[in-house]
């Protein structure tokens, strides 16, 4: 009787059991389950999505476990996601209101994830005694992924770092200082016999390219310096005669024309004074700061310099100072010789070519050349040179990778991939030598070109925290920007896209960056007027593309139909692509869409 009483419970708890699994699986097929976004987007490497879910009132049984278990199913393949566990113990109020709660999910994106895939879910009732289940079937709740962020075009820019070679003219100060006895203004013999005299001779005598001669004519401040308020002017003009006369002696014919005389007369100034006093060594600190009070204290030039004299250190500060004072201070600023950017062209070739001694060009003036040539055979052979003759150089490595890039530009396959390594070693010694802004953003579009973008983006990073021209910044920021919307990171891409060149892919990428922030209008503006700035199967072609997704996503059929018109009349296969884009989803049916797409 036992065994038979245990058998009849035994059978009653299956019993039960069962229909409670039935009565769940049957509750079940009411559950609501909203996907968003639907369908499904690629943002970054991710398909990333929130699902929300509903489960009817009085579903959740004590003692059973719900599951819903997601899956992506794509050709053969499928990829399981996290499943969702209810349970009634986590809903107490379950039995008189429906059961919500939303989960975040998200898969890595492969290229065979087309839009046929889809976003299947299955419920699950097991029973948590005996593992007893039941199931629904699967069902679609999202069908295909969006993949219009895989339409960034990469950036491009070979940075150049500055060749330190000034073009321009430049001046040479020659200074020199003539000195006078006290209260008088005649240039003396013994100053023209100097060392400095002579100098300044040989000087004029070489008849340098000179632009100004500018002559500070001084005094000391005692009376009879001070009461000759003509004493500092004509200083500076026997300086200027004396020039002048030597200019003569020397034939300087029309050159003396161009030279422009300045004279600077300073009166009652204590500026040369104080410097000369806190230089001289011959009084105390004391001492030196009862003539700085006066000095700088009220009064007059002349009631100062009475109120000096009655020192206990005047006489000897008169000795020793003074006469430095009465002087006539006098600046060349003559024109550095130079090569012209005819002759720099000629001999950095013949140095390239080793016809000619390294020597003789600079290495700044063979980066130059290098710079104003438009062959990047030319320019690469030049700042091959400039690597030989200083090896120590990071500007020259860094210079010679970027030619390889802008090669690599124009290249293809294993041409490309050779340069681009090329370029990538020149960059690194670079580095190693010093480390510089230039190499690392030229790291970040070696990377690009490899396709690495992960490396790519740290070498960007690098660059962005060190200081860069410029031409070189905004370059850069292409490159940034481009790589910030591979990664799904928008609003950086928006901010270093503002900041970059109006390339046509900068431009286009700046487009895309709108778009896919939501900014729909602000995108077309700017996909047609990339479109309206070029032609062709590449950019033009993808702006009017793009500028048909964003029309879609504001809902103008028309502006849809225009766009994509134009877009396949430059580049035939976007008709295929248009006709699986989910973007176009809601237009499939549309005969304008279609007949826009034969």
């Amino acid at each position: 009787m036992r065994q038979l009483f245990y058998a009849a419970v035994l059978l009653g708890t299956m019993t039960f059991s069962g229909c409670a699994l039935n009565k769940m699986m049957q509750a079940a097929e009411e559950q609501a389950i909203d996907v968003t976004p639907n369908p499904l987007e690629l943002h970054g490497e991710e398909v990333a999505f929130t699902v929300d879910f509903q489960l009817p009132s009085k579903m959740l049984k004590d003692g059973i476990t719900y599951t819903v278990n997601p899956y992506y199913v794509y050709g053969d393949k499928e990829i399981a996601l996290d499943a969702v566990d209810f349970k009634k113990a986590d809903y107490p109020n379950s039995d008189t209101e429906p059961v919500r709660t939303s989960q975040e999910f998200s898969f890595n994106y492969e290229d065979d994830m087309n839009v046929n895939g889809e976003l299947v879910m299955q419920g699950t009732a097991t029973i948590e005694k005996n593992g007893k289940s039941a199931s629904t079937d699967r069902k679609t709740y999202a069908t295909g992924i969006i993949s219009t962020s895989q339409m960034v075009m990469p950036s491009y820019h070979a940075a150049y770092a500055d060749h330190g070679y000034n073009n321009k003219e430049e001046l040479i100060p020659t200074n020199v200082n003539f000195y006078f006895d006290q209260g008088r203004s005649v240039l003396k013999s013994s100053e023209l016999r100097s060392d400095r005299g002579q100098k300044f001779n040989a000087f004029i005598a070489d008849k340098n390219v000179t632009r100004t001669v500018t002559i500070t004519g001084t005094h000391s401040p005692e009376g009879p310096e001070r009461i000759n308020s003509n004493l500092s002017e004509d200083r500076a003009k026997a300086i200027e005669n004396y020039y002048k006369r030597q200019m003569r002696r020397y034939d300087y014919k029309g050159m003396a024309d161009s030279i422009k005389f300045i004279l600077k007369p300073v009166v009652e100034d204590w500026t040369d004074f104080k410097k000369a006093l806190a230089e001289y060594d011959g009084i105390t600190d004391a001492q030196k700061s009862e003539y700085t009070s006066i000095v700088n204290g009220s009064g007059s030039f002349e009631e100062k310099e009475d109120r000096l004299q009655k020192l206990s250190t005047y006489k000897k500060v008169f000795k020793d100072i003074y006469p430095d004072l009465r002087a006539a201070k006098t600046e060349v600023l003559t024109v550095k010789e130079k090569k012209s950017d005819a002759e720099i062209s000629v001999l950095a070739k013949q140095v390239a070519a080793e016809e000619v001694s390294a020597d003789t060009l600079s290495l700044e003036e063979l980066m130059y050349a290098a710079s104003m040539t438009p062959s990047l055979e030319e320019k690469a052979n030049l700042l091959k040179a400039a690597t030989k003759k200083n090896d120590d150089s990071p500007v020259a490595h860094n210079n010679y990778g970027a030619v390889h890039l802008e090669l690599a530009m124009d290249a293809e396959g294993n041409e490309m991939t050779t340069l681009v390594e090329q370029a990538i070693t020149q960059f690194e010694i670079s580095n190693k030598k010093s480390e510089n802004a230039e190499a690392y953003a030229n790291l970040a579009t070696a990377y690009t070109m490899q396709g690495n973008y992960e490396k790519a983006y740290d070498a960007a990073t690098k660059a962005n925290e060190m200081t860069l021209s410029s031409e070189n910044e905004r370059g850069l920021m292409g490159v940034k920007g481009a790589l910030e919307i591979m990664m799904g990171d928008y609003s950086e891409a928006s901010t270093s896209l503002k900041n970059t060149s109006d390339s046509e892919v900068n431009m286009f990428n700046k487009g895309l960056g709108l778009l896919l922030q939501g900014s729909y209008e602000n995108a077309v503006s700017t996909f047609e007027e990339v479109a309206g700035k070029t032609s062709g199967k590449g950019v033009h072609a993808k702006a009017h593309y793009l500028a048909a997704v964003a029309s879609a996503r504001l809902g103008k059929e028309g502006d849809v139909i225009s766009h994509l018109k134009d877009a396949v009349a430059a580049d035939a296969d976007l008709k295929s692509k248009a006709l699986s884009d989910l973007e176009f989803s809601n237009y499939s049916a549309n005969e304008n869409f279609r007949n826009a797409l034969k």
